[in-house]
């Protein structure tokens, strides 16, 4: 029985075949990469903010805790 994975072909179809394949892309403007780039440094941001709070809160209850002063 013959397997998918056995199938061999040669380099130059094979790069006529990627070939093919990346004509069939939708690319995205350079506006939607733009809206899209701005929203995840935002969301990074505002996470990095968070978890920043979060560690000065638990530094905080950790000396309460230990005696080591607040």
């Amino acid at each position: 029985m013959k397997r998918i994975l056995d199938v061999k072909i040669s380099p130059i179809q094979f790069f006529r075949q990627v070939r093919q394949e990346v004509k069939k892309i939708t690319w995205p403007t350079r506006k939607e990469v733009t809206q899209v780039t701005t929203v995840v440094l935002i969301i990074v941001a505002l996470a990095a903010a968070f978890f920043f709070m979060v560690d000065v809160v638990l530094a905080w209850a950790v000396k309460l805790v230990l005696g080591l002063g607040a």
